[in-house]
């Protein structure tokens, strides 16, 4: 009863909770639907086994069942409805309460952008800037000084792995001359 008293003047409760107590009663008048519409649909269809059985023997009885088939299928139209209104409720809240928790996420993040950008200043952005202005030319300035050693070589330096015997083009040209003389001697003395 107190508890009752202080919400209704002013007491604040916790929207989460509010909102999940919301969803929990509304899922528990659905399961509550759900369960007097199976029982209205079980009583329907026995009206109907009724109204069949005594359509020939007892008009009169017939007649009766027909008339409470018809109106437990107009109670299972009411529930119908109330169910889908229901349903969109659930929705709406799940929804209502996932776009709150979003914009708090949303909202923490552009707090914590605040804080990082709150400790730049135009000097420190200005100091970045000349920073990377003059890391570029330094990098430009290197590759125009490769360009120039590279254009005034004579020859592109080849570099070959250490343990790699050198041997000069002349020296190749000559073993390939000195295997064809032997492979020319070996046909010859056959």
């Amino acid at each position: 009863m107190m508890s009752s008293f202080m919400n209704y003047f002013g007491a604040r409760r916790d929207p989460k909770q509010s909102t999940r107590d919301a969803i929990i009663t509304l899922r528990q008048q659905l399961q509550l639907i759900e369960k007097k519409e199976e029982y209205l649909q079980k009583k329907v269809e026995d009206e109907l086994k009724k109204a069949k059985a005594n359509a020939v023997s007892n008009k009169s009885l017939a007649t009766a069942a027909l008339k409470r088939k018809k109106a437990s299928e107009l109670e299972l139209d009411r529930l119908a409805g109330t169910r889908l209104q229901l349903e969109m409720q659930v929705n709406t809240l799940e929804n209502a309460n996932l776009n709150a928790e979003t914009l708090a996420a949303m909202k923490k993040a552009a707090d914590a952008l605040k804080t990082i950008h709150g400790k730049l200043d135009i000097d420190k952005v200005d100091a970045t800037m000349a920073t990377e202005e003059l890391n570029q030319e330094l990098e430009e300035l290197e590759q125009e000084t490769l360009n120039e050693r590279l254009s005034e070589a004579d020859h592109v330096p080849v570099h070959l792995p250490q343990g790699v015997p050198t041997r000069t083009p002349v020296a190749i040209e000559e073993d390939d001359d000195e295997r064809e003389i032997s492979e020319l001697r070996a046909a010859l003395s056959m």
